[in-house]
């Protein structure tokens, strides 16, 4: 049953298509920056009057959907930019929307790349203050719904994060965005280029204190059942290949769609070996993003949707 391509395709079990792929895209202040990523080959940072640009690139590409990330010049320990409705992110919502309004825009909710201490929620001594973040995440989700983004992805592993947000959302008339919360976030090392590109690695510490331990699943199924009980519509696992059998589990459990982020580190780690012609970059690419649809995950965040969209078409 395998001698032909047309018999493969007609058996296959699982179907990777360009609907559910998501391109991340990083936006900085300044005028006319593209700013190649040296840690993620293929990506750049962007200022939000080139962005417009890249979206269309991305849009005429066929991947339906982006997720942005800020690189503001001002970081404070409140992260204040993130609430600015001038600031880097919603101009570059603005910019997206007018350029490509059909494109779906996904709003990072975290503090980490506004801080200047990188950690993903107001501090109090050495420790996140889990209460003072969920306002100012909050108040975040409302900036970028006011700017025009479809979805709103929390991602600080806030308790309650779920609940403020949509609470806030629903009474500022934005009932229709959409939560995609980063439900399962474990403390990986697998960040580490991300991190580099965002300028976001913590000052002291890590996160090990609010992200997942990495030897734990079921708390991966109590924070996914938290965070739907609280209003999310969509639950991500992060990262994606070394976290296959927890997209499985929630995936078997919970009627939601789920998503994964296939990260930096496993998007550099392809490259590298590539670079060095250890592996086929196309093929290895391709199939790790096989697994994690095999898995079950409906979404995912890849920093090569558009390569991906171009190997489908070439099956």
């Amino acid at each position: 049953m395998r001698q032909s391509r047309v018999l493969r395709e007609m058996l296959a079990e699982t179907r990777l298509t360009r609907h559910g792929l998501v391109q991340p895209l990083f936006i900085c202040d300044g005028e006319a920056v593209e700013r190649p990523i040296e840690s993620l080959p293929g990506q750049a940072q962007f200022s939000s009057d080139m962005i417009g640009e890249r979206a269309k690139q991305i849009q005429a590409a066929g991947v339906p959907a982006v997720i942005l990330f800020g690189i503001p010049d001002h970081k404070d320990p409140v992260g204040s930019s993130s609430v600015d409705p001038s600031g880097v992110v919603p101009r570059a919502v603005r910019a997206i929307r007018e350029a490509t309004p059909e494109l779906i825009v996904i709003g990072d909710v975290c503090l980490c790349e506004f801080t200047d201490h990188g950690h993903c929620g107001i501090l109090d001594g050495q420790d996140v203050d889990n209460d003072s973040t969920l306002e100012v995440l909050a108040q975040q989700a409302e900036v970028l719904a006011n700017a025009g983004c479809d979805i709103v992805a929390p991602s600080a592993m806030a308790d309650g994060q779920v609940q403020a947000i949509r609470e806030r959302l629903d009474g500022t008339s934005h009932e229709k965005v959409l939560i995609l919360s980063y439900a399962a976030k474990y403390a990986s090392a697998f960040y580490g280029p991300f991190r580099e590109a965002a300028g976001s690695t913590p000052a002291h510490g890590d996160r090990r204190g609010y992200q997942m331990d990495p030897r734990n699943s079921r708390e991966a199924l109590q924070e996914v059942a938290l965070d739907i009980d609280e209003g999310a519509d969509i639950v991500m696992v992060k990262p994606g290949l070394p976290y296959l059998d927890v997209i499985t589990r929630i995936h078997d459990a919970f009627e939601v769609p789920v998503a994964a982020y296939h990260v930096s580190g496993e998007w550099a780690q392809i490259q590298a070996a590539a670079d060095r012609g250890w592996i086929d970059a196309d093929e290895a690419y391709l199939e790790s993003l096989d697994s994690i649809r095999r898995a079950g995950a409906t979404i995912i965040i890849t920093y090569g949707a558009e390569k991906a969209v171009a190997l489908i078409d070439k099956r």
